[in-house]
């Protein structure tokens, strides 16, 4: 099988993500699934005449396509004719190209949260009308129509994330490639469910304080963030925690909360990304499925019943009260 990726409007982020996939790296791992790429405008050596001839082979349909991947968001301005982005050498605009190839790809990946609902690029007043590939946001309807599916009948499939894990990509195209991935695989926004089922909240280290709601105050202390610092893993969406990041990492092992990088709308949540919104104290944002009055009993009872070494803990920067040693019973 084959791959053409195509960047558009972002920062190359996802590339550089996919780039940092380990044992094996991505390129052996695409040539070990009989996965080639042909043409990457970042990794490929093919520029000018040779990349325009390529792409005129795709749209004729004399080079069949089965992946077709791009990263960044589209751009449809000036009104819509998609001219604040061409791709230079071919008179073209990337919104033309991406519908004109997209019918002829077997599957359509859109790579990072910018090429899947807009992502950042899309934020503020949106002059240049940044979409998603088949999303504006959380709505169906970007630079491909809402009802669009790829020849194999599949919609758009959205990797989101700011930026994707390596191994989202790479596990979503050996799903395709092994024949895996279908309709019932993606969650309600098209994202992959085998890391879309699970919430970053899920094996974050800060859960011990999250049980007893032991809040950090300040970014640099070790407690949970959801209470006043506007961590959002207990809604979002993403293995992060399970998965981690080149071996060891998250945004909430570094210490900072989850913005929910792979939903849509996420670069504009109203308040700043460190900041809790509350109303009457209570935080806004509740963990998923959980009824309001459930959240304000509970949390009443872990503050309660909080020990001291965890209650110490949550703010400060490191270890202050070890666990109690107890002697083993005879």
């Amino acid at each position: 099988m084959n791959i053409l990726w195509l960047q558009s409007a972002g920062c190359g982020g996802c590339t550089m993500s996919l780039l940092c996939a380990e044992s094996p790296g991505v390129m052996d791992l695409l040539d070990g699934a009989g996965l080639r790429i042909l043409w990457h405008p970042s990794l490929s050596v093919e520029t000018g005449a040779p990349v325009r001839r390529l792409l005129e082979a795709v749209e004729a349909g004399e080079q069949p396509l089965d992946i077709l991947c791009v990263e960044g968001s589209i751009l449809r301005g000036p009104n819509g004719t998609g001219r604040y982005h061409m791709l230079s050498g071919t008179g073209r605009s990337m919104l033309d190209w991406v519908r004109a190839l997209a019918p002829r790809a077997a599957h359509v990946v859109a790579v990072g949260t910018c090429a899947t609902y807009g992502g950042v690029t899309s934020a503020g007043e949106n002059p240049a009308d940044a979409v998603g590939v088949q999303y504006d946001g959380a709505h169906p309807g970007g630079a491909l129509p809402a009802g669009f599916t790829s020849r194999a009948g599949l919609p758009v499939i959205n990797v989101a994330g700011c930026p994707t894990h390596p191994d989202w990509v790479t596990e979503t195209l050996l799903l395709i490639a092994a024949g895996e991935m279908r309709a019932e695989a993606l969650d309600g926004f098209a994202r992959p469910r085998f890391y879309a089922d699970h919430l970053v909240h899920h094996a974050c280290p800060r859960n011990e304080f999250y049980e007893y709601k032991a809040s950090a105050t300040e970014l640099s202390q070790i407690g949970c963030m959801m209470e006043h610092l506007g961590c959002v893993g207990t809604q979002a969406v993403g293995d992060c925690n399970i998965r981690t990041w080149n071996g060891e990492g998250s945004c909430t092992r570094a210490g900072y909360p989850c913005i929910n990088c792979t939903a849509p709308e996420f670069e504009e949540p109203g308040h700043g990304f460190a900041e809790t919104p509350k109303f009457a104290g209570i935080p806004v944002g509740l963990p998923s499925d959980m009824p309001k009055a459930w959240f304000m009993a509970l949390a009443s009872l872990s503050k309660a019943a909080t020990p001291r070494r965890i209650g110490v803990n949550a703010t400060a920067d490191r270890i202050t009260v070890p666990p109690t040693l107890r002697k083993p019973r005879p």
